[in-house]
């Protein structure tokens, strides 16, 4: 399928079995779950979903039920990004090769690395595939951030680098990417509780882990801005918000796990060393999601 990246991308967790393996079936149940919720794509091994708690093997198979499971109802972004390049390549190679839509490539996340380090690692790896490419900007993790000066580096430099995902939790650095260098590449927030003001500013989409648990409500902001309708998205964003909020002043990957198990759609348990999420965390997410509910039939009354 052309591709056709835009909106409320969901940052898919990855299903763990009791014995701790890889769930296929969870997988693919949640990859309906996303679409059924329309949600506009699909990003598989970001940081909502574990990848460096998995082989490459697992990484590589994720991304095969996810391409499948999506059946090209939706565009589907594999994160193939490592600590070298040469397992980049592979990772990103092997996205293209099962019918990835686009390869998100994260920096090095162990070994801090110099400006040019990193400019010669994402343009060789880029280089390996023809699929466009979305830059993963999350310094928390990596150490590393890719200011729009640098940003705007990159995109001269490497033909093929289409989009951003800006996890920085950084909004001014956000508006500039948006702002400065809109022409040049498209912004997607990364950072979930800045969804609205995003999407407001004009970023293309949000790539959301929050998707998992709400994507409708998620869809159904974006669908009004895109609308124009700037008093429905505020109201449906106030109504989705505390929860978003909730599941971010927590761990987040436990959190988002407990809530989808609350929901009725048991994923597993994160891997080690992640732990669940406490039963202090599960109940206040659960009271959330009550609220949430009283908050949708209060307001279509």
């Amino acid at each position: 399928m052309s591709v056709n990246l835009h909106g409320i991308l969901t940052a898919l967790v990855a299903p763990f079995a009791s014995d701790g393996t890889l769930d296929e079936q969870g997988l693919k149940n949640l990859v309906e779950r996303s679409i059924a919720g329309g949600v506009n794509g699909l990003v598989t091994c970001g940081s909502t979903g574990e990848f460096s708690a998995m082989t490459h093997e697992e990484r590589k198979r994720v991304v095969e039920v996810v391409v499948q499971a999506a059946a090209g109802r939706v565009p589907v972004v594999a994160q193939t990004g490592a600590t070298t390049a040469r397992e980049a390549i592979e990772l990103t190679r092997h996205a293209e090769q099962v019918g990835a839509d686009v390869v998100m490539i994260v920096t090095p996340y162990y070994e801090p690395i110099s400006e040019e380090e990193t400019v010669d690692y994402l343009k060789t790896v880029a280089a390996s595939v023809a699929l466009p490419v979305m830059l993963y900007n999350i310094p928390p993790a990596t150490g590393i951030n890719l200011d729009p000066a640098l940003v705007e580096r990159l995109v001269t430099e490497i033909p093929n680098v289409r989009y951003i995902k800006d996890s920085s939790g950084n909004m001014e650095q956000a508006l500039q990417l948006i702002h400065h260098l809109g022409d040049k590449i498209e912004t997607y927030i990364g950072w979930d509780v800045l969804s609205l003001a995003g999407l407001l500013e004009g970023a293309a989409g949000i790539v959301a882990g929050a998707a998992n648990v709400v994507p409708r409500e998620l869809a159904d902001v974006y669908a009004a801005v895109k609308d124009n309708d700037l008093a429905k998205a505020r109201a449906l964003w106030n109504q989705v918000y505390p929860v978003i909020d909730g599941l971010l002043t927590e761990p987040f990957i436990p959190a988002i796990k407990a809530a989808l198990k609350i929901q009725g759609q048991d994923f597993g348990q994160p891997r080690l060393p992640i732990h669940p999420a406490s039963e202090e965390t599960t109940e206040r997410i659960k009271n959330l999601l009550g609220q949430l509910a009283e908050r949708a039939v209060s307001a279509k009354n």
